[in-house]
């Protein structure tokens, strides 16, 4: 039973999460809150192992949580729920593409879903910056302003971010080099 589950609720994500793998997180926050097969760090925990593995994000992160639910024949069963609504949407498309090319309407449609697609992919972002820089379980418990940034991973951001501006080095490095300063700092 828990297949069937694993494999509907990655059909449904697969389906809706326009924009690629961040847009997955809304939805994987969704399904932490109505499952309970994992919690909020945890989905941090998949952000950072989907991003530093080969191949799409929203697939890696099916097949780590279909993994970790379901072992291995959860993995393969949650990566198939996830991809299926693709094969179907670009099978189907490819089909009727030609009819359909110049269609003002589908044009319509792909120019009104590119709002919608920015924001489930910042809603997402939002999501990861919450879990990644502030203490929101510290601040609830003191109150105090102070207590809501953390200032280390705060500096350590801003850091890595404008690293990454200036020298444009490859993705992989900063994700090197981070794991390396999480290992030492232990933040």
């Amino acid at each position: 039973m828990i297949y069937l589950r694993l494999f509907w609720e990655f059909f449904k994500i697969g389906v809706f999460a326009v924009g690629g793998g961040m847009a997955t997180l809304p939805f994987l926050q969704d399904l932490s809150v109505r499952t309970g097969w994992f919690t909020s760090s945890f989905i941090t925990d998949m952000v950072a192992i989907s991003e530093s593995t080969p191949g799409p994000i929203g697939i890696n992160m099916a097949t780590y949580v279909g993994y970790n639910v379901g072992g291995i024949p959860g993995g393969i069963i949650a990566t198939l729920g996830e991809i299926l609504p693709a094969i179907l949407i670009v099978t189907t498309v490819s089909i009727y593409l030609e009819k359909f090319r110049g269609n003002k309407y589908v044009d319509y449609a792909f120019y009104g879903m590119r709002p919608a697609v920015c924001g489930l992919i910042a809603a997402a972002g939002w999501e990861i910056i919450k879990m990644a820089l502030l203490r929101l379980d510290v601040f609830q418990a003191t109150h105090q302003i102070t207590d809501l940034v953390a200032p280390v991973r705060v500096l350590y951001f801003v850091l890595i971010f404008l690293s990454i501006r200036k020298f444009k080095k490859h993705p992989v490095l900063y994700i090197a080099i981070s794991a390396v300063v999480g290992i030492l700092l232990r933040f």
